[in-house]
């Protein structure tokens, strides 16, 4: 990648001038289209109003679906706008009348907020969850799962493909053929993937698919996105609490749904978010996923590499492929302290701790890991000053 590219990156995004960014597995820093799209609106709305601002902003408002939709290879009538990427999952979720006894299949990694849901439907619907194994190496067996699906009460599989906690990318495409064979839906949570990895829903076989604006993708807080198939629309799929946004009332008991996704969304719009979005949408495609990914992947990898060579640290990442979440385990110190320091240094890391992945952290007794997470506008001499000060800090803390 040439010098030039970083640095034209690197100038449109304000916060590389004040802070080493890592936690883009967290909330990426936005460029400064993102900020100028959300900005201008709620500028607008304060001259002449909310609900005349969304009424002059129409056109590019409607383009915002086509901008999404090109990130994961759908169309627009397929993408449903919703507050966050656990928004999506529970508006899709919801639309499946569970009874006791109905079993969802999902992976040891899936996302912490996913697996209390599941425990709640068990404990409320009388539902019963069942996780597919690991293969040795990490990351769900997809033979596992097929086990699974093939009894007649699966009603729904679900799989985060980029855990919050690890690094590792699980085989959604693998698991996605199984559903496919077998006939059960399947939700795909790419929270942790839209942004950094090339995504195309029909390679997936997907019946749905939930993400984020704020991490990889670099968008603002607050608005994310759910792609639902042509199929889970023709079933007539469609949220438990559906308004008037995703429905008409046409009789005084019947409603119509929508006829695109816009079922999935609520009336009342973050619109300025909305336009902060499709920004930041264009901005990705504009760089190109696959560059992005290519250098973040790299950065990623370089971490690692260097993580490795410190003595007290462990990297926890496994599986056959990793993304741009390290995440390591700090020799008998609570990583949240590595954290502080770090923060107190201008530099932006996060920590996991155990229950954020109760069943893979549980398994190897890790009470908490660093998690540091590098995009593409990060720099190799960041991480090597992030590193250096790591083996500094563990240097003086043991002493």
């Amino acid at each position: 990648m040439q010098h030039a590219d970083v640095q034209k990156w690197r100038n449109e995004t304000p916060g590389c001038a004040n802070r080493i960014h890592l936690n883009n597995a967290g909330a990426a820093l936005m460029p400064a289209p993102v900020l100028n799209a959300c900005n201008d609106h709620l500028k607008l709305e304060s001259e002449i109003g909310g609900y005349e601002a969304a009424d002059v902003k129409s056109p590019e408002i409607a383009q915002v679906y086509d901008q999404v939709a090109s990130l994961v290879a759908a169309r627009r009538e397929n993408i449903g706008i919703v507050a966050n990427a656990t928004t999506a999952f529970i508006q899709a979720m919801s639309s499946f009348d569970f009874s006791p006894g109905d079993i969802i299949v999902t992976t040891r990694a899936d996302y912490t907020s996913y697996q209390i849901t599941f425990l709640s439907l068990a404990k409320r619907l009388g539902v019963i969850i069942k996780h597919a194994a690991d293969l040795p190496e990490g990351g769900v067996d997809p033979q596992s799962v097929r086990e699974l699906v093939r009894n007649p009460r699966c009603r729904v599989v679900h799989l985060s493909w980029v855990p919050t906690h690890s690094g590792i990318i699980q085989d959604a495409e693998a698991v996605g053929e199984v559903c496919d064979d077998l006939g059960v839906p399947y939700l795909v949570d790419a929270c942790q993937a839209v942004g950094q990895m090339p995504i195309d829903v029909n390679r997936l076989n997907c019946d749905y698919l939930s993400a984020t604006g704020r991490k990889f993708l670099r968008g603002p807080r607050g608005i994310g996105f759910l792609y639902a198939s042509d199929r889970a629309l023709a079933r007539g799929d469609h949220p438990l609490f559906v308004d008037m946004r995703g429905a008409t009332w046409i009789e005084p008991k019947r409603y119509e749904i929508a006829t695109t996704a816009m079922r999935y969304e609520d009336w009342e719009f973050p619109y300025a978010l909305v336009l902060g979005l499709g920004a930041a949408a264009r901005y990705a495609q504009d760089v190109g996923i696959d560059i992005a990914s290519r250098r973040a992947f790299g950065l990623a990898q370089r971490v690692r590499e260097k993580l490795r060579a410190i003595p007290g640290i462990q990297v926890l990442d496994g599986g056959r492929s990793q993304c741009a979440i390290v995440t390591a385990a700090v020799e008998n110190r609570d990583a949240r302290d590595l954290v502080k320091e770090l923060s107190r240094l201008g530099i932006n890391t996060t920590a996991s701790l155990k229950w954020y992945g109760l069943l893979d952290f549980g398994d190897r007794n890790v009470e908490s890991a660093i998690r540091i997470s590098p995009h593409y506008y990060n720099t190799q001499e960041e991480i090597d000053v992030v590193i250096d000060l790591i083996a500094s800090w563990l240097h003086r803390s043991g002493e």
